[in-house]
Order: structure tokens, then sequence, then C-alpha cells
């Protein structure tokens, strides 16, 4: 399954993280700089960045946008019960009332579903705390889950 091999591919990435100071690291360089030439410094949100690279790594359909929600119109949405590891899933980010899933321009986070455990979804994503990590979210806070083919 290709998602599988996606997952697979992000895990090697556990660990990358922004560097403090002056310098950027270069692999979250790369990736912000594969769509887009603007970023001057990785201290910038690179969340789909990362599910850009991956998945251009990987050969898969991706947003080529730096905003999360860009991948609500990649792939196909599925529910969160047919989920596996390698879907993409989209978050809402922020505090407060947040937008649905039809305004693609507001805050967002996006990374490769990892699992659930009650009513927590793990995701697999870059600049979770400056890094690339598993970490846990709401269900609450999900907008959409995409699967790509």
């Amino acid at each position: 399954m290709i998602q599988d091999f996606a997952f697979e591919l992000a895990e090697r990435f556990v660990g990358i993280q922004e560097i403090g100071g002056q310098v950027d690291n270069p692999q979250i360089m790369a990736m912000l700089r594969l769509d887009n030439s603007w970023p001057q410094n990785d201290e910038v949100p690179w969340c789909s960045a990362f599910a850009n690279y991956i998945c251009w790594l990987a050969r898969l359909p991706r947003s080529k946008d730096l905003r999360a929600r860009s991948w609500l119109t990649i792939g196909k949405g599925i529910t969160l019960d047919k989920a596996v590891p390698g879907d993409i899933v989209v978050l809402q980010r922020g505090q407060g009332e947040q937008p649905g899933p039809e305004v693609i321009d507001a805050p967002g986070h996006v990374g490769f579903y990892a699992g659930r455990i009650g009513d927590m979804i793990e995701v697999l994503g870059g600049n979770q705390s400056d890094t690339v990590k598993i970490s846990r979210y709401p269900k609450s806070r999900l907008l959409s889950v995409r699967r790509l083919t």
C-alpha cells in the first residue's frame, strides 16, 4: 500500500529539528524551498513543507503549497475510521473559533496519520515543537483525512 511507503519514509526523518540562532537546518530549508523560494530561514511554519517533501520523494500527489490547509484539496477525503498510517490529516490550529474545511487560507496543521488513542489522533509531522515527531491532537481539531492515490 502506498500509504505504508509514505509513512515509513516519513519515519526516517523523525528527530530532524530546527537549529536555534542564526543557523538553519539544511534539510528543513530543502523542504521549504522545494516549491517556494521565499523562505529565508527554518523558523517559519514547515509542516506542509515536510508533507510535500515526503510526497515528492514517494512520487505522490502533493499540494506544492506551504499552507497546511492546502492539503484539503489533495487526494480523496475519507472518514477517520478508515484512516491508515500514511494518510494525510489536516487539523485546525490555534485557539477559539476556527473556520471549517471550506476555508483554505486559515491556520492549520498537516501531517501523516499515525494512529488513534481514544479521542486523540496521532500525527507524524514536521514542525511539531520545531521537530519531526509523532504528536497527539484532539479529534475535535480534525478538518479532514485525505487518501493520496
